[in-house]
């Protein structure tokens, strides 16, 4: 899971940028304040940037709908379990670097290098906030395992819910390693700059307000999974265009990865929709009306508190994740679902399902009306290419 762009604000005039959420409403008697906020000078922070404040609402699933995902442990031994490969079949970040132990390591770093000198740096920024999203794993899993009723209750658990988040975690760990030693050998990056974001990400957390309900957290990872298969199949287009095809093979192989997870989240919202149509829209309204946060919109390299908003400006400039493939999920989810096909449901559900089936349309005329407004973004220094200027 690497997540890209945060929830879209079409307000400002120079290009589109990615809001955090706004305030949640309180729908739980148990919740608290997020409220870790920075000062406004530069001198270090300890373990954490900025971020945002707002209520956080804990444990909104009824507790007697913990029983139904009980319930569900068979289909999903027999549906979801299916989307994992066995660790011999799979491949391993070694497959795709030089060999360590062969007598030519030296020449294929060499050409490795030689190949990345034909890269610009705004792809550089772009994989770069790829790879750190991908290496703040255990934050991910973290939040996987805070879901009632699915999480990994003893850290070994033989339920098929904890078997899948530690099988998947397994398979997303492959991710980062890749990436983070192919930018360690390319030469072109400051790893200790991005060692230190990678830090400060995983020290901050994150909180998608999925509520530990499980019908939040599956739509927000159906959603994630899509964007991230988007985004790495983009980054591999792009290295092939650079002339770079074994990046290409890279990016390429983590998107197929992301593909193949997606389908394993979107089964497990499609049945749920299936047997509770009304708490699945209501909950799919629910995330899409906070939108989705991304989980790296904590991103912090000790110097630029906005570096996740210029990321993500530079992924949006060079298409790798835009606003329009944000509107993009939202319509493929709305059919994938057949959310307009729904029928009994309750006033407040069918409230749901219309706004959940105008919501992409609505998206796509704000995003055009913001690129028609949109002006070229100032050139700003990014810490993890020694401070070269990119366009935003």
């Amino acid at each position: 899971m690497a997540l890209k762009l945060n929830a879209i604000n079409f307000q400002s005039q120079k290009y589109p940028s990615f809001s955090l959420p706004p305030m949640a409403s309180i729908r739980s008697p148990k919740f608290v304040m997020a409220s870790t906020l920075g000062s406004q000078t530069k001198e270090a922070k300890p373990f954490s940037p900025p971020r945002e404040v707002h209520v956080q609402v804990t444990h909104s699933m009824p507790p007697q709908k913990i029983e139904m995902f009980k319930a569900m442990e068979d289909w999903a031994e027999q549906n979801i379990l299916v989307h994992l490969k066995p660790v011999e079949k799979s491949w391993q970040p070694q497959d795709f670097l030089p060999d360590p132990a062969s007598d030519g390591f030296h020449d294929e770093v060499k050409e490795l290098r030689e190949r990345a000198k034909e890269i610009p740096d705004d792809y550089f920024v772009v994989l770069v906030g790829d790879m750190i999203t991908e290496e703040a794993l255990p934050t991910y899993q973290t939040m996987l395992n805070t879901l009632d009723g699915v999480r990994d209750e003893t850290g070994a658990s033989l339920t098929p819910w904890a078997i899948w988040t530690r099988a998947w975690t397994a398979e997303e760990n492959r991710h980062g390693d890749l990436l983070n030693k192919y930018l360690y050998l390319c030469g072109r990056v400051d790893m200790r700059q991005i060692e230190k974001t990678i830090q400060y990400l995983i020290g901050s957390g994150m909180d998608p307000r999925t509520e530990n309900n499980p019908y939040l957290g599956f739509i927000y990872t159906s959603f994630q999974e899509r964007a991230t298969f988007i985004s790495h199949g983009n980054t591999a287009r792009q290295a092939k265009e650079h002339g770079d095809i074994k990046l290409a093979q890279i990016c390429g192989t983590i998107a197929s990865d992301e593909k193949r997870h997606e389908t394993a989240y979107t089964k497990i919202t499609e049945k749920l929709f299936e047997i509770d149509p009304d708490g699945t829209v209501l909950a799919f309204a629910d995330m899409m009306r906070k939108k989705i946060s991304m989980p790296a919109h904590l991103m912090y390299d000790g110097s630029d508190d906005n570096l996740f908003d210029h990321f993500s400006a530079v992924a949006q400039r060079l298409g790798v994740y835009t606003a329009k493939d944000y509107a993009d999920i939202m319509e493929f989810l709305v059919g994938r679902w057949k959310v307009a096909d729904l029928t009994g449901l309750s006033g407040e559900g069918r409230k749901a399902q219309d706004y959940v089936c105008g919501l992409p349309p609505r998206i796509r005329r704000l995003e055009e009306r913001a690129q028609a407004r949109a002006k070229q973004g100032p050139k700003i220094p990014f810490s993890w290419i020694y401070n070269r200027e990119v366009q935003l």
